[in-house]
């Protein structure tokens, strides 16, 4: 399944590691020690997510392509 939600992935000194966010999918985030690893976790946790969702009944919000922010 293709990504089609924004990622905002940031590095943490804290964590040392890379943290990346879906912020379409509330509470959906995840880490990885590469940027590469963090972006591969995300596409798993993304597909857990929707079938969390589905199993739920719960709504699953339409990826919006790139989100601006002021």
């Amino acid at each position: 399944m293709p990504i089609r939600y924004e990622l905002i992935v940031t590095w943490s000194t804290e964590d040392q590691s890379y943290i990346v966010e879906v912020p379409e999918l509330p509470g959906c985030m995840v880490d990885g020690a590469t940027y590469q690893e963090a972006v591969a976790n995300a596409e798993v946790v993304i597909g857990e997510w929707i079938q969390t969702a589905r199993e739920l009944g719960r709504p699953i919000p339409e990826p919006r392509g790139r989100l601006m922010y002021a």
